[in-house]
């Protein structure tokens, strides 16, 4: 089974509506990424995405927010590197992401008792330089915890990350498209 994450980005669209219809097509997560939101802005949005999600499946973490997370009673919070320590976050929630761009930091937040990692970005995406299937293979093959693949997913290379031993994916626009 490939896990699935819709990282959210608000410019791209009607964020609510693409949240929908990820969770009723059963997506893992729904990582709430919206950096620059203040913090009552980015409560009311969560709430209404973990409304969206209730009764289902889908879980609902939000980016680098554990007062947001705790607050609204929520499944998780997803750390970025260079955001608040995996192991000081680890106690107070049930679900635990990190996004990593290399086999060490992957192996520290394995260490720190992250869930899973987001490793990226593979393939071209706006503004950033992809790393290859290889670094990818490399990561998988250096932690025991899931690894999605981020960056430039499309329906076409989905095949190449899971053939690497990613245990799924997590992307913006390919959650967005009709």
């Amino acid at each position: 089974m490939m896990l699935r994450c819709y990282v959210t980005d608000r410019r791209s669209g009607d964020l609510l509506a693409y949240a929908a219809r990820a969770v009723r097509e059963g997506v893992d997560m729904i990582q709430v990424r919206e950096k620059d939101l203040p913090a009552s802005q980015l409560f009311d949005l969560v709430c209404r995405i973990k409304d969206l999600a209730a009764g289902g499946a889908t879980k609902v973490l939000v980016n680098d927010r554990l007062d947001i997370a705790l607050a609204a009673g929520i499944d998780g919070v997803h750390l970025p590197e260079d955001g608040l320590p995996v192991g000081r976050v680890r106690p107070h929630v049930r679900l635990l992401g990190a996004s990593v761009h290399s086999v060490e930091a992957a192996r520290r937040a394995e260490v720190e008792r992250a869930d899973f990692v987001i490793f990226g970005p593979v393939f071209e995406t706006p503004g950033k330089q992809p790393v290859g299937i290889e670094a990818l293979r490399n990561v998988v093959r250096a932690v025991r915890i899931p690894v999605l693949a981020i960056g430039g997913i499309t329906t076409t290379n989905i095949q190449a990350v899971l053939d690497a031993g990613a245990a799924g994916i997590a992307a913006i626009r390919l959650f967005q498209m009709e």
